[in-house]
């Protein structure tokens, strides 16, 4: 096991260089492997791509992409500073130093020249979507040495639909996923307030998430005040393990993606269609290709809790619908495909 400690975010700099060139340099040499895959430099440093090209150069570098954080310096988000959290499309030195006035344009446009010049080492790019792979293209990374491959899910046979009571609808909704502002967990909510007495009367949303206490007091009062209003309409149930997944989303009818910013392949897209349940999501980013792409789903405008709340409507509208759309699912790669996927590219 190996482990340093990232020193610089902004450059993604290991603390410890020591660890870099003595620890790391020699467990290359002693295994000399072929191929080193990173799946992330975070909390390592990018110089570790660099010292294995420089002890074994004949090596096939792999790096898996996750998010946007070589673009973008504000967590990878692509999401601009402040409260209204605006969407960015793409970065420059000049923007990108408006969004933080304590760095330079030229900070910024060195961290970018950095940051290519470690990633030229790198001889293929894996990302779980198309999306991500047209941001890294769009911002300079050749699109050649870039490769799609979603992430496998296990084997598992889909669950029965959910007994309907004489008279129920397909109103059982779900959330899965951490409590903060960009996963628009708040929109979803406006989203319930705003549905029509008759439906609320029809629908339920459980929220599986956490973390909520770690959040800003402004956004933990604005969620807590609409969890109160929408008490007999909304149930909280806190963290999930997991292997829960799978009893969780055989009581779900429709699981909801309201995230506010790009995203890039959310686990839970995959999870639910495994399990053959049909999504609801933003119309942006990896949502917008995993979702409304296949069919598998409804789609609203992303941050508006008005078209989230005619999407909620128009699921639990009919039950034709519903069986039309989870007959657009198709089951997900699985792991083993998912590892064939990646061998394809270490030989």
């Amino acid at each position: 096991m190996f482990h340093t400690h990232m020193g610089d975010f902004f450059l993604f700099q290991s603390g410890y260089k020591q660890h870099i060139w003595k620890d790391f340099r020699g467990l290359l040499k002693r295994y000399r492997p072929t191929v080193v895959h990173f799946h992330h430099y975070i909390h390592m440093g990018l110089e570790m791509i660099r010292e294995v090209k420089n002890t074994l150069p004949d090596a096939r570098i792999v790096v898996t992409l996750h998010e946007y954080l070589a673009i973008c310096a504000n967590n990878g988000q692509m999401v601009k500073p402040g409260k209204q959290m605006k969407l960015c499309y793409k970065s420059s030195p000049a923007d990108c130093a408006r969004c933080f006035p304590e760095r330079s344009a030229s900070d910024f446009f060195l961290r970018e020249k950095y940051i290519k010049s470690i990633f030229e080492l790198v001889d293929t790019f894996v990302s779980p979507s198309h999306f991500l792979i047209e941001r890294y293209s769009a911002w300079g990374i050749p699109k050649e040495k870039m490769v799609m491959i979603e992430n496998g899910q296990p084997e598992v046979d889909a669950p029965p639909a959910r007994v309907l009571a004489d008279g129920e609808v397909r109103g059982r909704f779900a959330f899965f996923g951490q409590i903060n502002p960009y996963k628009g967990v708040d929109v979803m909510l406006e989203a319930f307030k705003l549905l029509p007495e008759k439906v609320k009367q029809q629908v339920h949303l459980d929220i599986h998430g956490a973390n909520l206490e770690h959040q800003t007091q402004e956004f933990q009062d604005k969620v807590n005040d609409l969890l109160d209003e929408l008490s007999d309409l909304v149930t909280l149930h806190g963290p999930y393990e997991s292997h829960e997944m799978g009893t969780l989303l055989s009581q779900t009818d429709w699981a909801i993606i309201p995230s506010s910013w790009w995203e890039n392949s959310p686990m839970v897209i995959q999870e639910a269609f495994n399990h053959g349940v049909p999504m609801i999501g933003s119309d942006i980013g990896g949502m917008a290709e995993k979702i409304i792409q296949t069919g598998a789903g409804l789609s609203f405008r992303a941050r508006n809790p008005i078209s989230l709340s005619q999407a909620i409507e128009e699921a639990a509208s009919s039950e034709n619908k519903w069986k039309s759309v989870v007959s657009s699912i198709s089951k997900p790669i699985s792991i083993k495909e998912c590892a064939i996927g990646h061998l394809k590219l270490y030989f």
